[in-house]
């Protein structure tokens, strides 16, 4: 493979994730900013920004008690009210209709010695959403920042091409009726809704002017969406004939974008690693299987169909650990929390889930004895456990889980750093998890991704035709593949 190095470090893996009991390396978990809906664990309290009139822009982090996982700001609307930044389809809403993500993607921390920094100048990120709507509201994080994050002003439109809008679709963002916001470390915020009619699976530009010399502490690193910068002259968050001065392939601060939808309407979160962030698949096509599944939905509806799907793969991520940390190791934390760790964050939390499908595991199984150290080494008795914690927890605010087996790996590697990851061993453990998946119908359905994928005539490795080149991630053949092989009947009455 001819990828450059750094694509290569932060693009070719897969994951699973842990709860503080289980993960071998937990990270240390950040001070929390606050605040949770009524849904929530542990009684949290929400504040208002007008508690602390020293800063007019955003809440201050609260030394409260936190439930497990991540807590995310919640930000006072337009009308006065605190609206949750996040639900579980039941958030707060002064209209009858409710919010549902139209996209969403998970956030990270940067890679060692690469963290961009940006000062005086505007991102204009581009994304694909999947269903449409007529207002919408945007989530800035800074999950993984430790200091506060400055927004000076933020536009949202629909694309016309390249870094350039339909200007006649602009529309100012405001932040509890301010134009810019400051997002405390270990925060978020949510933007007040704006009314603008955005097609289902259209290309939507949000513009974030940064003021302040800032640093992407939190963002995600495969994008493979084309994005783009401005020179360092101030805010250019309106242009219509965009100013680049540089194009990244990453997502900095951006986390979601929602839209508001009938009490009809639900979101589908894709919950996974490399996998399901669309690893091996071709920069700027959208062939991710989320964004194949979701090209499913709307068709199936003639475009009107109000259910979402959100991709909240990272790559490297794994169900029962963290982000490998350990010494000479070239990832750092970017790899993500362990899926359990992160499940209340990226997915109970997303607005309007109904359901997850979720596409960890072979991480687990794949990396010790390669990225990670044998004492990392997984049976399948540990892996079912994290998965019927991620079942019960998903069960418990009313939210479908799908599973999908884990797909063939022999002969698999990573560039940079040169390693690979098959042994006898590791195949034992996915076969076993892949039978208990198949057999024990603990998940509410299941996707059987291995047999979409794998080589019939030699089962446990990756079709030729849908190889990207690593021997694991499935090329726009192979996703195009898996989304069209979960049945839209698991979605019926949506």
């Amino acid at each position: 493979m001819n990828r450059p190095i750094a694509y290569t470090v932060t693009c070719t893996l897969i994951g699973l994730l842990s709860i503080p009991t289980m993960a071998q390396n937990p990270a240390p978990k950040p001070a929390q900013a606050l605040l949770a809906s009524r849904n929530d664990i542990g009684g949290n309290r929400v504040a208002l920004a007008k508690d602390f009139p020293d800063d007019q822009y955003a809440f201050k982090p609260l030394p409260t008690q936190r439930s497990f996982g991540d807590r995310l700001l919640h930000v006072a609307g337009s009308n006065g009210s605190i609206h949750p930044a996040i639900g579980s389809g039941a958030d707060s809403n002064p209209d009858p209709k409710l919010w549902i993500g139209t996209w969403a993607t998970s956030p990270q921390p940067f890679l060692p010695g690469s963290v961009q920094s940006f000062r005086n100048q505007t991102l204009r990120l581009i994304v694909h959403i999947s269903a449409g709507g007529t207002k919408v509201r945007i989530r800035i994080s800074n999950t993984f920042g430790d200091q506060p994050l400055l927004i000076g002003g933020a536009h949202i439109a629909r694309r016309a091409s390249a870094a350039d809008i339909d200007p006649t679709s602009d529309r100012a963002l405001m932040f509890h009726r301010h134009s810019s916001t400051k997002v405390p470390a270990r925060s978020m915020v949510v933007s007040d809704p704006v009314d603008l009619d955005v097609p289902a699976l259209s290309d939507l530009a949000i513009s974030l002017f940064l003021p302040k010399a800032t640093q992407a502490m939190s963002s995600h690193l495969l994008a493979l969406q084309t994005s783009y910068v401005s020179p360092d002259t101030g805010n250019s968050t309106a242009e219509v004939k965009f100013p680049v001065a540089k194009t990244i392939q990453s997502w900095p601060f951006l986390t979601g974008v929602d839209v508001a939808a009938s009490p009809r309407g639900v979101s589908i979160v894709a919950f996974g690693s490399s996998l399901t962030d669309g690893d091996g698949s071709t920069l700027d096509s959208n062939r991710r299987w989320p964004d194949v599944l979701a090209e499913r939905l709307q068709q199936s509806a003639d475009r009107k169909a109000e259910v979402g799907v959100l991709n909240q793969g990272i790559i490297g991520n794994r169900l029962l650990n963290d982000s490998p940390q350990q010494a000479g190791s070239p990832f750092g934390a970017a790899l993500g929390q362990a899926g359990l760790a992160r499940f209340e964050r990226d997915v109970l939390a997303q607005a309007g889930v109904r359901y997850v499908i979720v596409g960890l595991g072979i991480n687990d199984i794949a990396f010790p004895g390669s990225l990670t150290p044998l004492t990392e080494s997984v049976s399948a008795e540990s892996m079912i456990s994290g998965y019927r914690q991620l079942i019960a927890r998903a069960h418990q605010k009313g939210i479908r889980v799908i599973g999908t087996t884990n797909p063939p790996f022999e002969n698999s590697f990573l560039a940079a750093p040169a390693v690979t990851f098959y042994t006898p061993e590791k195949e034992s453990v996915r076969q076993k998890v892949n039978a208990w998946m198949r057999s024990s119908a603990e998940f509410d359905a299941v996707v059987d991704f291995d047999k979409v994928l794998r080589d019939p005539s030699h089962p446990t490795r990756l079709l030729a035709n849908y190889d990207s080149g690593d021997h694991l991630h499935p090329n726009n053949a192979g996703c195009t593949a898996e989304g069209n092989a979960i049945p839209l009947a698991l979605f019926e009455g949506h």
